[in-house]
């Protein structure tokens, strides 16, 4: 599965699109990951408990988009794009989306 934030594939033509291709992940932060994190953030500097987090539940969202995408029969995912939002107090959501499509 290719997976790209550019429209297009260098090389190979889109034959056919199949639709929207998405997967999210909700997580919730952890009592242990806040109290480092509280401890970072009196002295600054990159909170790197959060930052773990984050890019755990983006590759999280990614893999469930690259799923469904196959599971349509998509050679590739194009046009990807990463969207988060807050559901709740220490609780936040990561969206993958992007285009089906098929390769020549």
């Amino acid at each position: 599965m290719i997976i790209s934030t550019t429209q297009d594939i260098p090389g190979r033509e889109i034959t056919e699109i199949l639709g929207l291709a998405r997967g999210n992940s909700v997580r919730a932060r952890h009592a242990g990951r806040d109290i480092m994190a509280a401890l970072r953030n009196l002295v600054g500097g990159e909170i790197t408990e959060y930052a773990h987090l984050q890019a755990e539940t983006r590759e999280i969202a990614t893999r469930r988009m690259t799923e469904f995408a196959e599971s349509i029969g998509a050679d590739a995912v194009v046009g990807i794009r990463y969207t988060t939002s807050m559901i709740s107090s220490g609780a936040s959501e990561i969206l993958a989306y992007g285009t089906a499509v098929k390769l020549s």
